[in-house]
């Protein structure tokens, strides 16, 4: 099959049969591009010209990028590749994965970056409550900090999935659905946005069934929220670089500082293995390492 058309099937079934968000769609398509772009020049112009020293040539080549890419961009780079391969043969377009044998670089383990309790609420009261726009980044900061929730889940929430009571309906991943408890201090800030913010922003735009609205009543897109964060965080005086990620990352470590099991965490984050979730239970050494300190008798 010409390449082209072959990277076509592979993006409509990650996009439509396997419900992959855009921003991933986007990286298999942008990573891909690339490595079609590549076979081109080598005068490879089918995919049953591919063989494993032709992928394994690929990735040294882009391997030896100077700059060199860091080993989660080079891991992910595989990953596209193998995915792409493994389809092929399984719709019968090919009879051979050249990728079999593809091992991806062990990238190194990096720590979520949590911030202090103290943090965390210095950033949450930073918003203004006497004003719409205030009151909606006061509401998006405690949805994100009480839930664990991504960005992009908080931002596609409805009005409708606070219908709940004391919990919330969260879309992630793949379009997979979870229900997560919030606290009374966010569903106090959302309460008050509803009654006090949502009313004025909605009629300024169409209707929209979002919860979270822009200053125009459009729905808040990722980049404003992200804006939003960073401009608490400055507010606030936090030092500490605070990414869409970081309070994410603070739900996570408080939850197991606090004594949660992890695989509730898991649940409540939406992870499909629990060993995404354990890298978070390596934050908390520093309080184990206090606890053992003031509690062993012979631990000084």
């Amino acid at each position: 099959m010409r390449l082209e058309r072959a990277l076509d099937a592979y993006l409509r079934h990650v996009t439509i049969e396997r419900g992959l968000s855009e921003h991933t769609v986007a990286a298999y398509r942008r990573d891909l591009a690339g490595y079609v772009d590549w076979l081109s020049e080598q005068g490879i112009e089918t995919t049953d010209a591919i063989d494993p020293r032709t992928v394994t040539a690929f990735i040294a080549d882009r391997a030896g990028a100077d700059p060199p890419p860091a080993a989660t961009s080079l891991a992910r780079l595989q990953s596209a590749v193998r995915g792409w391969h493994r389809f092929l043969v399984r719709e019968g377009i090919e009879t051979a994965d050249p990728t079999g044998r593809l091992r991806p670089p062990k990238a190194p383990q990096r720590l979520p970056k949590a911030l202090t309790i103290e943090q965390v609420e210095r950033l949450l009261a930073a918003p203004s409550a006497d004003e719409p726009i205030g009151m909606r980044d006061r509401a998006l900061l405690e949805l994100l900090y009480a839930t664990g929730a991504r960005v992009s889940e908080a931002v596609s929430l409805d009005v409708d999935d606070l219908a709940y009571g004391d919990v919330l309906r969260l879309r992630g991943k793949g379009d997979k659905e979870r229900i997560v408890p919030v606290g009374s201090y966010a569903r106090a800030a959302v309460d008050a946005y509803l009654t006090r913010a949502r009313p004025g922003l909605a009629a300024k735009g169409r209707a929209t069934a979002r919860l979270l609205l822009g200053a125009r009543g459009a729905p808040l897109s990722r980049q404003s929220a992200w804006l939003v964060i960073r401009a608490a965080a400055e507010r606030a005086q936090i030092d500490a670089e605070v990414s869409p990620h970081t309070l994410r990352h603070s739900f996570a470590t408080h939850l197991l500082q606090g004594g949660a099991d992890v695989r509730v965490v898991q649940e409540l984050l939406g992870h499909a293995s629990v060993a995404t979730t354990q890298i978070y239970t390596h934050v908390s050494v520093d309080a184990l390492r206090d606890v053992y300190a003031t509690s062993h008798p012979r631990a000084r």
